[in-house]
């Protein structure tokens, strides 16, 4: 029996660490660390920052591996992302086949960016690698971009009794502001989706590298701040090779 931890770290704040996920860190007999390309070289410096900094046995087996990449969609949305997934469990399976002994115990960890039960296809890929090999999936928390993309801007997630809807930018994209909904929470946007809705009718707090170093935040009628936010948004990638983004809209009255 494998037990796999999947580690929530907050946005890549050190801070955001847990005592929880510490443990889970030291009493790992593998951590693995992903690599996925020149351009996400810092996603993996910051795990390996992390591990540095709370690890107290420095000879503990740190495996790096690539990242399978997904491919253009090119027929089905969901029938691609099953295929990366897929993929993702082979390379799993690889590294620890290949690092543990054959026939014992282990525990694995892996470092999850966030949460790993929010928009994370950490347990969807563990469930697959589940039906190849005996694995005991254990999840620690972590602080979500939701909760510090609110924080950062100092504002509640939701109005006095209302509910809160969490969509993704092709979910905007493609259908629209959804329907009876007060605020909702944009996460995977590459595209700043937000340009499609009625600019004059929403406010916006957006985020981007939320809690880190180069963290920038705009907030402000769509109307007046949605060019700012593409402008900010793309000199931060231009910056560091990458940039992870959120944002929270409402409706204005």
């Amino acid at each position: 029996m494998i037990e796999l931890a999947l580690i929530g770290i907050g946005t890549g704040n050190p801070d955001h660490v847990t005592l929880q996920a510490i443990e889970a860190m030291n009493a790992a007999d593998l951590i693995m660390i992903p690599v996925k390309g020149p351009e996400k070289t810092e996603l993996a410096e910051l795990r390996r920052t992390l591990l540095a900094m709370h690890l107290k046995n420095p000879e503990r087996r740190v495996v790096e591996f690539d990242l399978p990449v997904r491919d253009v969609v090119t027929t089905s949305y969901g029938g691609t992302v099953a295929d990366w997934h897929g993929a993702i469990a082979e390379a799993w399976e690889a590294v620890i086949v290949d690092t543990l002994d054959p026939g014992t115990p282990g525990r694995v960890a892996l470092l999850i960016w966030g949460d790993p039960m929010l928009y994370d296809s950490s347990l969807r890929i563990a469930e697959i690698l589940g039906r190849r090999i005996l694995l005991k999936p254990r999840v620690i928390p972590g602080i979500t971009a939701i909760q510090a993309l609110c924080a950062a801007h100092a504002i509640p997630l939701n109005e006095v009794g209302a509910p809160v809807m969490i969509t993704t930018g092709r979910q905007l994209r493609d259908h629209g502001w959804p329907a009876d909904a007060e605020t909702i929470v944009v996460m995977l946007d590459g595209e700043c989706s937000f340009r499609s809705l009625d600019p004059e009718g929403f406010r916006i707090w957006w985020g981007g590298c939320v809690a880190m170093p180069q963290e920038r935040l705009v907030a402000g009628v769509l109307s007046d701040v949605a060019a700012q936010i593409v402008k900010v948004r793309e000199t931060l990638r231009a910056e560091n090779g990458w940039v992870m983004d959120i944002y929270l809209l409402r409706r204005m009255s």
